[in-house]
Parts: structure tokens; sequence; C-alpha cells
């Protein structure tokens, strides 16, 4: 469930970031709107909560199922054919997207909402803008985003059928169509993410 809120939440972001290829001002009204208002900090406060919980019970899982298997980890070290990479990484990966998640917060959060919270330095609190082209005009950290987008493309490919497997949502004929809708739709979420990326990398909002 939390899996599922967390994917619902990327799909707005990415539909907002896309804006900022569309329209610079409409972007920032976007940002001015959601700014500190109490609805925003509210949903950002309940975004953490689910972003806390998904964190701690994957952890949680991951002990649980090394524990059940105690000293002899696997007999087989292999592979098998139908159990994908992502699946068997699925630690490792979320490691890495936490951690690009506080690369995230730390280049907008910090300086937008954060900032209007403890009235700081409010400047350029709603120039979302302002930080798009701050950010990724540096080739490092757009490489980084890219590297966190895909790392997000191989947890969330596995955890959108896992979810609905989860819920029991699955059959015989379902199970592979899941797996294939689950694929375009985040490969379409991270496309969406990555295009502003590169398109303030290269073009810096002029092309």
């Amino acid at each position: 469930m939390t899996g599922i809120a967390l994917i619902l939440f990327l799909t707005f972001h990415m539909s907002m970031n896309v804006v900022a290829i569309i329209s610079e001002d409409g972007y920032n009204m976007i940002c001015e709107f959601l700014g500190a208002n109490w609805y925003a900090v509210v949903a950002t406060l309940g975004l953490a909560f689910l972003a806390v919980v998904h964190i701690i019970y994957a952890f949680w899982l991951t002990m649980q199922n090394r524990n059940a298997r105690g000293s002899e980890r696997y007999e087989v070290t292999t592979r098998p054919e139908k159990v994908e990479w992502a699946s068997q990484n699925m630690l490792v990966l979320g490691i890495i997207v936490l951690l690009g998640i506080i690369l995230h917060l730390v280049n907008f959060w910090y300086h937008m909402m954060f900032q209007e919270l403890i009235g700081g330095d409010t400047t350029n609190a709603a120039n979302g803008i302002f930080w798009i082209k701050q950010t990724f005009s540096c080739p490092a950290l757009s490489v980084l985003y890219i590297v966190w987008f895909a790392a997000i493309w191989f947890h969330l490919t596995h955890g959108f059928w896992s979810a609905l497997q989860t819920f029991g949502w699955n059959g015989k004929v379902w199970f592979c169509r899941w797996k294939v809708i689950g694929t375009i739709y985040v490969t379409l979420l991270m496309l969406g993410f990555t295009a502003v990326v590169l398109y303030y990398a290269f073009c810096g909002g002029t092309c």
C-alpha cells in the first residue's frame, strides 16, 4: 500500500515537472501554489510518513528473510531464470533510491518549502525554475539524477506488479499483464523525469 501511494505521488511529481519544459512561468505558478501552505505541509508530512514506513518495512522483511535462511544463504548461487535481477537486489536499489531522495531534498526542498517554514531566505523559494537550472547546469548532478532514476525504474518495475500480487490481483493471465503494464507505466514515468534533466542540462531551458 505504501509503495502504490508513493508511485501515485511520483506520477503527480513527474506531471508537475514536465510543465517546466512547456512553460517556466506555469511551473513557477505550481511551485508558488504548493509552497508552504497548510495542505502542502500536511501532504509532505504524510508522504514522509509513507516513505519511512516503506523503508522500515523493507528492511524488516529483508532481515526476516535473512534470519530465516540462517548461516546457509543459498544452496544455489546462480540466479533462477524466472527471478528478476531487481527482485534479488531490492534492498540495494532501495538504498540508492533513498540516497537520491536525500540529494533531491538538499537541492530543492531545503531551498524552497523548508526556507518558507523556518522564515529563512525566501528570495527564490517559489522559483522552482531557478533551482532546476542551477542543479542541472552541473553535469555531475545531472548524471547522479539519471542514475537515481534508473534505480527507481528497476525498483518500481518489480515493485509495481509485486504490490498488485500482494493484493491478490493476479492470476495466470493477469500476472503477465500487470508486469507489462507496470513496465510501460514506470518507463514513461522515469522518461518524464529524465526529459526535464536532459532539457535543462543540455539546453539550459533555451531550446
